[in-house]
């Protein structure tokens, strides 16, 4: 098991990787990671929200083209004890512009070091890009 980081070092070491978008902890709260995940634990502390019996949940897009493209989302799934975070579990999906799922990645024993950088995350879900039919070679005709 990977040792325990606290927010300042896990945000920074998974914002190096590239996950530097906006994200929601437990579906609110957006804003970066370790402003999302810092407002989230303030709200808990006043009472306004409460820690989850489980892992938090941290959702954000990795790639984002408009609404009529397709976009590629990721859902991390973080443990919490007495203020210190790890990297437990990753999902990347790749939907359509209608919310289709086209492809999905469950990553798991994950830590946040060894977790994907976001371009290889994105890639793990993108479309291999279509070969074109090689041309056969000319052939003599006698």
């Amino acid at each position: 098991m990977e040792a325990l980081s606290d927010l300042s070092t896990f945000a920074k070491i998974l914002t190096d990787k590239g996950y530097n978008g906006y994200f929601h902890t437990q579906g609110a709260y957006a804003g970066k990671l370790k402003e999302s995940i810092g407002e989230y634990l303030e709200n808990c502390q006043k009472g306004t929200d409460s820690l989850p019996k489980q892992d938090l949940l941290l959702t954000g897009y990795l790639q984002w083209s408009g609404e009529d493209k397709p976009s590629v989302e990721c859902s991390m799934w973080v443990k919490y004890l007495n203020g210190k975070f790890s990297l437990n579990r990753m999902e990347v999906a790749r939907k359509d512009q209608f919310g289709q799922l086209l492809k999905k990645s469950e990553l798991t024993n994950l830590s946040v070091i060894s977790a994907p950088k976001a371009v290889e995350a994105v890639a793990l879900v993108n479309e291999e890009p279509k070969q074109k039919a090689g041309q056969s070679p000319k052939r003599f005709k006698l």
